[in-house]
């Protein structure tokens, strides 16, 4: 559990840092793993930015799977 969460806070302070687009799909893959994994109980703005972050993981995974090309 404690490399788990090893993972999840190196993940986390990279997203902190230099925002999801400095991520690999692969490590976002492990992120959205790793952060539906977590539970945060009764604590419902955690949760919510848990869910919010989520939601960002997915359209950045989307993103990088098929860019927008401008004409």
């Amino acid at each position: 559990m404690s490399e788990e969460s090893d993972e999840l806070r190196r993940l986390l302070e990279i997203v902190s840092d230099k925002g999801l687009k400095a991520l690999s799909v692969a490590e976002l893959d492990v992120l959205r793993t790793l952060l539906e994994a977590k539970d945060y109980g009764g604590n419902k703005k955690a949760d919510g930015s848990k869910k919010k972050l989520i939601r960002r993981i997915n359209a950045e995974i989307y993103n990088k799977y098929s860019p927008r090309r401008f004409l």
